[in-house]
């Protein structure tokens, strides 16, 4: 007779789902500080992808588990962290070089924890330290790398007086048609006319059309 107290048979599906979340859980857990099996908070998740889009950013062969000098301090000017007063470039840096380890150029996730709990408390000096560390990791949650736009030209009258064709004169003037379209080698080399029409002939091809006329349906 079987156990009724025994837990019912769960579906095959959930079970599935189940295995599904604790890997997920276990890789994100990897690289934080409770590591296997510990419930992360949704916070510091956020926090870690993000830590995780900033390290691999112009670095095709970058894993996301390390970031170096450059990204850190993009990390730190895209989400604000540096405001110019109280965080400042050099404050960057000096953090960047007391959390690494002396032999590597790039930090942990841990590190880079710890990094920005060492700026919080000098961004946020009226707080205390884990209102502080709060405050900044909202800064960077969700965040991404921002991407430089293309810079776009600007009008000017003098490029445009220099760009408008129709105002080219003389050799320049022939390498472009009626519409501003470039002729191509037609433009730039002087091609021989070997049609047997002298130049500028507005009825070039009349002939052949008169010779080679249908004959069909005239009387005999």
């Amino acid at each position: 007779m079987a156990d009724q107290n025994s837990a019912p048979l769960r579906p095959h599906s959930e079970q599935s789902k189940d295995r599904a979340s604790k890997r997920l859980s276990t890789e994100s857990n990897g690289t934080s500080d409770g590591g296997v099996g510990s419930s992360t908070p949704v916070e510091i998740t956020a926090l870690e992808e993000s830590f995780r889009r900033f390290a691999v950013h112009g670095d095709t062969r970058a894993t996301g588990k390390e970031m170096h000098g450059k990204n850190w301090s993009k990390l730190c000017k895209d989400c604000g962290v540096i405001d110019g007063k109280n965080i400042t470039l050099t404050d960057v840096d000096i953090v960047f070089s007391k959390v690494k380890k002396k032999s590597c150029r790039t930090i942990t996730y841990d590190e880079f924890k710890a990094a920005l709990g060492e700026l919080a408390r000098k961004k946020y000096k009226d707080k205390s330290g884990e209102e502080a560390e709060a405050e900044v990791f909202k800064l960077i949650e969700g965040k991404s790398p921002v991407i430089s736009g293309v810079t776009r030209a600007v009008a000017s009258p003098t490029v445009s007086r220099l760009t408008d064709t129709t105002k080219f004169t003389g050799s320049h003037k022939e390498r472009f048609d009626e519409t501003g379209r470039g002729k191509g080698k037609a433009g730039r080399v002087d091609i021989v006319d070997t049609s047997g029409y002298v130049s500028g002939y507005k009825h070039q091809g009349s002939y052949e059309k008169k010779v080679t006329k249908p004959t069909a349906g005239r009387p005999m």
